[in-house]
């Protein structure tokens, strides 16, 4: 079975997405910096100033879609596409109904009912939500003012077939948002298919000829299993400018 189309990782996605901080972690010793990735993995690398107006925004492997949100308060348009059937089933009745509820695990079979609230401050109007592959994208898709990949690029089986893709994504001047936490492993990616050197190097090599490395960061995260068992990462973060004269 695919583990993204499991209820227990759909409530840990919602619960990373969109639970407020205290619904995620109650100890008040633990590491509040990584709490709220999914709106910092957009609201930290993203260059505001330089987004045209009516802009296109695509979010890649959105997951859930809470990044989406923070990516529809600069633009006009905001596509949001994962591969996972149930991501995108509920990623889309929260934009829609505003709200869903799902349970929260607490210790063994205890859980709590909590609900997923999308922004209120947002437009969702303008929020798009579909089901699929960023190795094989639809041809129509059109290119974007900002592309945003959070955590995606190793859980890929052939990160380079998205790799060759991003240029007619971003448009020449656009931004390209990355985060990885270089977690590679043969049950996503086969070995042949990994890079053969650091992941930040990797990617400065496969992306400096169309993009400009602007701005790069270190980020943390914080996934919560339950109560007292916690995953905590450190994303490599990047903003990458398309290059105006590569196209």
């Amino acid at each position: 079975m695919n583990i993204y189309e499991t209820s227990r990782l759909l409530a840990e996605y919602l619960l990373f997405h969109y639970a407020s901080d205290e619904e995620v972690m109650p100890w008040e010793f633990g590491p509040q910096s990584a709490l709220g990735f999914a709106r910092r993995s957009v609201t930290d690398l993203i260059n505001p100033a330089i987004i045209p107006k009516n802009a296109r925004s695509l979010d890649l492997g959105c997951a859930v879609g809470r990044s989406t949100y923070e990516l529809a308060r600069v633009s006009a348009e905001v596509v949001g596409i994962d591969y996972s059937a149930s991501f995108i089933e509920f990623a889309e009745k929260i934009r829609s109904d505003g709200a869903a509820p799902y349970l929260r695990a607490d210790e063994a079979f205890n859980e709590t009912m909590i609900e997923a609230r999308r922004p209120s401050d947002v437009d969702a109007g303008c929020i798009r939500f579909e089901q699929g592959d960023a190795m094989n994208l639809r041809s129509d898709l059109g290119s974007f003012d900002v592309v945003h990949a959070a955590n995606l690029l190793c859980r890929l089986t052939d990160p380079l077939k998205l790799i060759e893709r991003l240029p007619s994504l971003v448009k020449p001047g656009g931004q390209l948002l990355l985060t990885t936490p270089c977690t590679w492993l043969e049950e996503f990616t086969p070995y042949e298919n990994w890079p053969d050197c650091a992941t930040r190097d990797w990617l400065k090599h496969v992306l400096s000829a169309d993009f400009e490395l602007e701005l790069e960061k270190d980020m943390p995260f914080l996934i919560r299993e339950h109560a007292r068992k916690y995953q905590w990462s450190v994303a490599l973060g990047m903003r990458w400018r398309r290059k105006v004269d590569a196209v």
